[in-house]
């Protein structure tokens, strides 16, 4: 809750006009509990959640014509049943297990310094602590995949979400209760390591959301801006960790390609590339 009772107020403390961005911010937040703004992020995530993949789901229904030369794994089909089978599973995580997490976590959110106060962060200070979050989850991230494909962590937690060999973008949160808390640390690092303000933890946790989407959706299309993103995995990058499944060595990076060449769980992948040229130039 902003402490001004008015635009005024704000402005005189600033010393400063506020931005037309201010004014709505002070519109919407000054009289709203700070625990009220962070508990908005679940809303969000279910809400960015259902309509994202609908362009997905769409044309995996045939909707769109010639759309299925994009399609990574032309063999497989899904059905609406088993779309909306997958889209209420990771619905009820949400409700029973994210919201009530990000109840209990308000506290940890509180002690990590992200703040809700006036002034708003530049623009600049937004895309730069984006960035570091992209890059700090999926380093992290990497980690807890490799471990979650040890023999015992796939077989009990892991295998639910590699039930899609060939995932689509419902699917992209779609996983076991503990996986979805485990992999839940990593997301929250980058703002506790470099806290700012609640708006860029919102718009951190929609880009996360829908990245993930878009490296599910099993579709390779030629006009998404992320494939400009220098180091990007993307679609085709995830879809063969989830072709090749339990026996996976490869590809175990969230958003980057950068870890698996470094540590060298990329040549399967990279064979599997070669393979699929040669055939395409015969």
């Amino acid at each position: 809750m902003l402490p001004y009772q008015s635009l005024e107020e704000a402005e005189e403390a600033l010393g400063r006009a506020l931005s037309v961005a201010e004014k709505l911010w002070f519109q919407y937040s000054a009289q709203k509990p700070d625990f009220i703004l962070h508990c908005h992020d679940i809303l969000f995530v279910m809400l960015f959640y259902t309509l994202a993949p609908l362009p997905f789901v769409f044309i995996g229904l045939g909707w769109f014509k010639n759309m299925d030369k994009f399609k990574i794994q032309p063999k497989v089909n899904d059905c609406l049943s088993n779309m909306f089978k997958c889209y209420k599973h990771v619905m009820r995580t949400f409700v029973l297990v994210v919201g009530p997490l990000q109840v209990i976590s308000y506290p940890t959110i509180q002690w990590t310094g992200i703040r809700t106060s006036l002034p708003l962060p530049s623009l600049s200070e937004v895309f730069w602590q984006i960035v570091v979050y992209f890059i700090i989850e999926d380093f992290s991230s990497y980690w807890i995949h490799r471990m979650l494909h040890t023999k015992w962590a796939y077989k009990k937690i892991h295998r639910v979400h590699h039930e899609y060999t060939a995932p689509i973008g419902l699917a992209a949160p779609y996983a076991h209760w503990a996986e979805i808390l485990i992999l839940g640390l990593p997301s929250i690092l980058g703002p506790a390591l470099v806290p700012g303000h609640i708006v860029t933890y919102w718009l951190w946790f929609i880009l996360r959301q829908l990245e993930a989407i878009e490296t599910h959706s099993g579709y390779l299309l030629p006009w998404t801006p992320t494939k400009y993103i220098p180091f990007y995995g993307g679609a085709e990058y995830h879809d063969y960790h989830h072709f090749v499944g339990e026996q996976s060595k490869s590809n175990f990076a969230s958003i980057f390609t950068y870890c698996d060449y470094i540590y060298g769980t990329n040549k399967g992948y990279r064979s599997h590339k070669q393979v699929i040229e040669k055939v395409k130039s015969l």
